[in-house]
């Protein structure tokens, strides 16, 4: 296994299905990273959202905004390279971002959140490369159903494609660190050994440009 640095910090984007776990474990097995996985904490508004997304969609979102902080904050004290599994910007780039659209969310509730958001997060590292699985929707469901959880099992391709786009505008607009985007619909890193050694040729390239005195 190599170490492309002294200490490299690598995130993976992208939609539901995407397939970001899958190849968090697979880079961190080739290149000897630590996995920084989701965090799963038990999200005590959850069910009161679920009852009412309006009222609740706030507290829910500040709650995972700050477990994703205190999950980014780990990686970032750890003392070797790491490859993490969704970053904290997504929570708001993407999934807040979209409750509003759809009215779950507040003009006052939306605007607090976003400026809370974007002071903590204009102090956080970013990481030295991002990338991003560019997926369809076709793909993202047949990822979805092979993975056969009981909660996605009735997701909406409309909810998918609104996701999509909220991902692609704010990539467009990501500037913090290089990104690599990976467009996995006509590939399969998981069986297809060439495809995932054609994804590690591209990171390491990258890295040697990210790392070049």
């Amino acid at each position: 296994m190599i170490e492309t640095a002294p200490k490299t910090f690598i995130a993976i984007a992208g939609n539901i299905g995407a397939g970001k776990s899958t190849l968090t474990a697979m880079l961190s097995r080739s290149f000897g990273w630590e996995p920084f996985y989701e965090a799963n904490a038990e999200n005590p508004y959850l069910a009161d959202f679920y009852q009412d997304m309006r009222r609740w969609s706030f507290h829910s979102q500040v709650f995972f905004l700050g477990k994703r902080l205190e999950h980014h904050n780990l990686l970032i004290q750890h003392p070797g390279s790491v490859v993490q599994d969704r970053t904290v910007y997504e929570d708001a780039e993407i999934f807040a971002r979209n409750l509003y659209d759809q009215g779950n969310m507040s003009d006052r509730d939306y605007d607090a959140y976003q400026r809370l958001y974007e002071a903590i997060s204009a102090f956080l590292p970013p990481p030295d490369l991002l990338i991003y699985l560019q997926s369809s929707v076709d793909t993202l469901l047949s990822h979805i159903h092979k993975r056969g959880r009981d909660y996605e099992r009735n997701m909406s391709p409309d909810y998918l494609e609104r996701l999509n786009r909220l991902y692609d505008r704010w990539i467009d607009r990501w500037t913090a660190c290089d990104v690599l985007r990976i467009a996995i619909d006509e590939m399969d890193f998981v069986d297809n050994p060439g495809d995932f050694e054609r994804i590690r040729q591209r990171i390491e390239a990258q890295l040697a440009g990210v790392n070049a005195p």
